[in-house]
């Protein structure tokens, strides 16, 4: 049992995928390499909630099996459809794996496929009888990628099924492909959208409507090009979209989804309540204790008002911190919580993680937690804010999570040897979860 953060305990973690609420429960599945804290053939490992809070391991639920997913399964997205739960992912063929590591290929040579894998529920997948292709390897390079076009984004609205797929144009420019469906196993293309100068594939696309808005997601490579490591980055935008032609309009403005550069590859879905909830992965650059490699981020309720994109902690994280503490070291084993106000040029120490306000931004430094990592970002800083200087801080031992204004920006870093200790004047209160 897992408490608040989602993470391996052996291997090696990234994208998280199947993100639903079906049938009383919340399923999240990740791509994991299962024998190493290293990256390698995907599978699907997945875990269950009743609140978001406590989370069990149901160990691996999809594993490479055909030939248009026998070098891995990689990233998709889950529907319910009479009362089953579907998966759609994309299968990737090596066409020359590297000889020393059969877990890679060579320059690139492969190909990606779409599958889809029914469970009546939930939990049992029959990888070698159930899992079909609904989207063959694309050879038409004016509709997409052979190797670059993954990540299947699936949802129905009303009698028409919908996929919306990351893509790019001959390696220099990322697009979004649009395709349609009668049954959610036919599919013909419909559209694409794309964008110059805004990253050479689009990774992880997600869409959906909130306080009618209609948003989009994507994880653009190639992004900010400042020859630092992570150079892509989780983006989101209000766009217009029309559901019978497919045709998606998108504006110049748009949001990080998170300020601290290591969150990637999120994936949305609605909650008990009928909120749209998030969660990502954290990009880890080494194994904690030579063990275990990248975490999820708590899950975050996704608002919208004006022209602002908003990322809340969701409810059920923040109550279930209740027991007040008088130091870090009293905290339970999932970490702990601080919250305070920040006056201009005051500052925060969380064992080495600095938080300090300068001007209308709030910043932060990990330098200190971060010193071999040297091509890596070490200092944050959020826009201009408009809504005050209120600070909620979610730390756990490698990741420490800044919400500011309940959502307005936000600053995730993952941290390694965070020490125990708090320093500052700043009055605050420090909560962590209920023995």
């Amino acid at each position: 049992m897992q408490k608040i953060y989602v993470k391996p305990k052996d291997c090696w973690m990234n994208d998280p995928n199947g993100f639903i609420y079906f049938k009383g429960l919340y399923h999240l599945f990740y791509q994991c390499f299962p024998y190493a804290p290293q990256w390698g053939r995907m599978h699907w490992r997945h875990v269950v909630s009743k609140d978001l809070v406590s989370w069990e391991n149901q160990g691996i639920a999809l594993y490479p099996s055909k030939t248009d997913d026998r070098s891995g399964c990689f990233s998709g997205t889950a529907v319910e459809n009479d009362g089953k739960m579907q998966l759609y992912f994309t299968g990737v063929n090596y066409l020359v794996e590297n000889p020393e590591n059969i877990n890679h290929c060579v320059d690139e040579q492969f190909v990606s496929a779409q599958l889809m894998i029914t469970s009546e529920n939930g939990f049992d997948f029959d990888n070698i009888g159930d899992k079909k292709t609904v989207l063959p390897v694309i050879h038409d390079a004016k509709t997409g990628d052979a190797r670059h076009t993954r990540d299947p984004k699936v949802w129905k609205n009303g009698d028409r099924w919908y996929m919306m797929l990351g893509s790019t144009i001959e390696d220099k420019q990322g697009r979004l492909l649009f395709f349609t469906s009668k049954d959610g196993e036919s599919w013909k293309y419909k559209n694409s959208v794309t964008k110059e100068k805004f990253g050479w594939m689009w990774e992880c696309p997600d869409y959906f409507e909130v306080d009618g808005k209609q948003i989009v997601i994507f994880s653009p490579m190639g992004f900010l090009k400042d020859g630092k490591a992570d150079d892509a980055q989780a983006v989101c935008m209000q766009v217009k979209f029309d559901e019978k032609t497919c045709q998606m309009e998108l504006p110049d403005e748009y949001q990080l989804m998170d300020y601290g550069m290591d969150l990637y590859a999120p994936q949305s879905t609605l909650d008990e309540e009928g909120r749209r909830i998030l969660t990502a992965w954290l990009r880890m650059p080494e194994p904690v204790d030579g063990k275990w490699q990248g975490m999820m981020c708590i899950p975050r309720v996704v608002e919208a008002k004006e022209n602002h994109i908003y990322f809340r902690v969701h409810p059920n994280i923040q109550a279930a911190y209740t027991r007040e503490i008088s130091a870090p070291y009293e905290a339970d084993e999932s970490g702990y919580r601080v919250r305070f106000s920040l006056k201009d040029g005051e500052k925060v120490n969380i064992g080495g993680y600095i938080i300090y306000r300068e001007g209308s931004r709030i910043c932060t430094d990990r330098s200190s937690l971060y010193r071999k990592f040297t091509n890596h970002r070490v200092q944050f800083t959020t826009p201009e804010l408009k809504e005050g200087f209120e600070l909620e801080v979610y730390v756990n031992p490698n990741l420490i999570e800044v919400f500011v204004n309940d959502g307005e920006a936000v600053i995730s870093n993952t941290v390694y040897d965070l020490g125990k200790e708090i320093e500052t004047d700043v009055k605050m209160r420090i909560e962590t979860l209920e023995k």
